[in-house]
């Protein structure tokens, strides 16, 4: 029989690893508290999200204590072992939570919803999430979707991949000692194995961010750092921290929940994460966690805040609220019919608390005690039963969507006087605000749907391949008028309205087409926020290409548009963003006038889901006007539309906002039609209702040139 290990053994080890330190519990309080508040309130705690941070350097620390104290007892890892108590702790609240989630999509959300909705939840059960979002975000039409109720998953994949890999790479540390006859050295090789790792994904993370931020924020290789600042913490020996004071590890503890505060509040969606940024929270959590490391008794200074039996608690249930808060967010709304008021965020708060106590007294500890599932082999026997059953029912759903978006359409809402924009240009005899009997906008409205004279994508004007162009003949063999129509997804927005003419006048109709950017003569840095110099440059390549191949073939009109007010420009020249887009609109429109074609230059149209809540006009069907925005919120200054303020020969302004917008507030619909299909995207159902209007100007510009 082994002898019990010393008392004073038992408080290092336990110092080590956190297994009865307060102020950890406190730290998990603290990030639970920050991500979920950053999540209802996004608005006044901009900067909650590095509650995630916090987290991975936990989980660093007390992954890495447990690594190396049974190392250190019985000089080896039973991985297997390690690997079930992962599942035994982790998995049963997580699949319900998911299985819950998706009866509650399947329940509330509309069935558009219900795809998305699946496949994410199915990368959460194999906890590659992260991974998946990764790849979305490089695409451009995605950074319009509406979030998933399980897309919170991504945090919780990283922490799995790094439970799945960092044992593995302590062992191989550990073995490399030992072979090199190094075992008394063991803790110092690891030490040195951990901090390469960290130090090359600190790296990877600052690069990525900069060339990448999108995917950057999301891929386990840039957040390894973070675990590994906490694994440093754990190898470094104790002794060492013990040497400060009480005093100076008390200042050291503050200053770390202070560090971690400022950054809720400091950052935002605009900082560029996890790069350098990210050194503030994660050496504030490191900071704390090394104040009480090697301490017997808690900190005078910081013990009767980290102790409270209230913040012990939160930090105890941290889990369980991770898991329900956000699919709480995204459901509730259409559970009682209204968007979040700050009234009902209060609400879905407090019933995140509930169902966490629920979750955490009645299935995160009965399954950690639970003795049926001890054997290893059955607890990775009912480990992959649950992931099955859960899985089962995302596919369930994903099947559900496909059968209903394969069901024949109702029959479209008649034309009529009164019907889309028309009700907006005849206020006097029409209602704008009537009634809208399908609010769900479904792939059939889709703003890049294409009408069938349309040709595949085409090698021309491509970029590192990417195919941006394409050819649609309606001329039907006559020598129609030759037409471009260029520039990101909010000039393809107008297919639908251009289409009808394009048939009617039996045009040769070229689009061009690069997502986010713009067809002018400005530095282009990224939409919304700054891309990295290999995406932005590829912008410039295709915009600069375009105009020389606009100038060489001369076509007899040109048609533009593009959400100038997003894109960000910056030629160092500390102009202001409007002046520099206005001047380099103006100096590509005459380029391409004084070639010899009209250039119609249509402004963008009003902000939507920047202003208001997507789902606003599917939660007021009967009363869209509740979803109406002021003009001076939803129409902040265009470049597109400044820039044709001043005439320019053969340039044809055509400013739409008039069917968009009345004379104090911009819709969401408007004559019993959706007018957006996403957040900023027409739909293709309103946009055909300004044909009409957006036939004069197009015919004006071409009367200028044919004659």
């Amino acid at each position: 029989m082994t002898a019990p290990a010393p008392a004073a053994a038992v408080t290092r080890a336990s110092a080590r690893t956190g297994r009865f330190r307060t102020d950890i519990q406190a730290l998990r309080a603290v990030a639970i508290a920050l991500v979920v508040l950053n999540h209802l309130w996004p608005e006044q705690i901009t900067g909650g999200y590095v509650g995630v941070d916090v987290f991975f350097v936990i989980s660093g620390f007390l992954i890495t204590g447990h690594l190396l104290s049974e190392l250190d007892r019985t000089g080896r890892v039973r991985l297997s072992a390690f690997y079930a108590r992962r599942i035994r702790r982790l998995l049963p609240a997580a699949l319900l939570v998911i299985f819950a989630t998706m009866i509650g999509v399947w329940a509330l959300l509309p069935f558009t919803r219900w795809t998305d909705n699946a496949l994410q939840a199915l990368a959460s059960v194999f906890y590659v999430e992260n991974w998946f979002l990764a790849s979305l975000s490089v695409n451009y039409s995605a950074h319009n979707a509406a979030a998933s109720a399980v897309q919170h998953y991504w945090s919780l994949s990283v922490e799995e991949q790094f439970y799945l890999v960092w044992p593995l790479l302590v062992l191989a540390a550990a073995a490399g000692a030992a072979r090199w006859g190094k075992d008394d050295d063991r803790r110092r090789i690891v030490l040195i194995v951990v901090s390469a790792v960290a130090v090359a994904s600190f790296v990877a993370a600052v690069v990525y961010t900069a060339d990448s931020p999108a995917q950057a924020y999301f891929v386990t290789f840039t957040r390894a750092w973070q675990f590994a600042v906490g694994a440093v913490i754990a190898l470094v020996p104790v002794a060492l921290f013990g040497r400060l004071n009480a005093l100076a590890a008390s200042i050291l503890a503050v200053a770390g929940f202070a560090g971690i505060a400022l950054t809720a509040f400091l950052f935002g969606s605009q900082t560029p994460y996890p790069g350098v940024a990210a050194l503030l929270p994660v050496l504030a959590t490191a900071a704390v966690i090394v104040a009480g490391t090697g301490r017997r008794a808690p900190l005078w200074a910081v013990s009767a805040v980290t102790d409270a039996r209230p913040v012990q608690w939160l930090g105890d249930v941290s889990y369980s609220l991770y898991l329900w808060h956000w699919p709480l967010i995204v459901l509730t709304p259409f559970a009682i019919g209204a968007p979040l008021s700050w009234w009902s965020s209060v609400g879905v708060l407090a019933l995140a608390l509930v169902l966490a106590w629920g979750s955490r007294r009645w299935v995160e500890v009965p399954a950690q005690r639970a003795t049926w599932w001890r054997p290893l082999r059955r607890a990775y026997i009912g480990a992959g039963a649950m992931m099955a059953v859960v899985a089962l029912t995302a596919v369930l759903l994903l099947g559900a969507a496909a059968a209903r978006g394969a069901a024949p359409e109702g029959a479209a809402p008649g034309g009529g006087a009164c019907h889309g924009a028309a009700a907006l240009a005849d206020a006097a005899d029409c209602d704008p605000s009537v009634e809208v009997a399908d609010p769900v906008v479904t792939d059939r409205d889709a703003y890049f749907g294409l009408a069938a004279e349309c040709g595949d994508l085409t090698t021309v004007l491509a970029m590192d391949g990417r195919q941006t162009t394409r050819e649609c003949d309606f001329s039907q063999g006559a020598p129609g008028p030759r037409v471009w129509l260029v520039g990101d997804s909010h000039a393809e927005q107008w297919q639908a309205a251009l289409f009808p003419i394009a048939r009617e006048e039996g045009w040769h109709l070229t689009i061009s087409s690069f997502p986010g950017c713009p067809p002018a003569d400005v530095a282009f840095i990224g939409f919304d926020a700054a891309w990295g110099p290999v995406d932005y440059q590829r912008c410039r390549d295709w915009s600069s290409a375009l105009s020389d191949r606009l100038i060489a073939e001369r076509p007899d009109l040109i048609v533009t548009s593009m959400a100038a007010r997003q894109q960000l420009v910056d030629d160092g020249s500390g102009r202001t963003h409007d002046e520099q887009f206005v001047d380099g609109l103006r100096s590509t429109w005459s380029r391409w006038a004084d070639a010899g074609s009209s250039v119609v230059a249509i402004a963008d149209t009003p902000l939507n889901g920047d202003v208001r809540d997507l789902d606003c006009l599917v939660l007021n069907p009967a009363e869209p006007a509740e979803c109406a925005v002021p003009r001076e919120t939803a129409l902040p200054p265009d470049p597109v539309a400044l820039a044709g303020r001043a005439p320019i020969p053969g340039v044809w302004p055509a400013d739409l906002t008039s069917s968009l917008c009345d004379e104090d507030d911009c819709f969401a619909a408007i004559g019993g039609v959706p007018v957006y299909y996403d957040a900023d995207h027409l739909s293709s159902a309103y946009a055909a209702t300004i044909s009409g209007r957006l036939r004069e100007v197009v015919g004006a510009a071409l009367s200028g040139v044919l004659g």
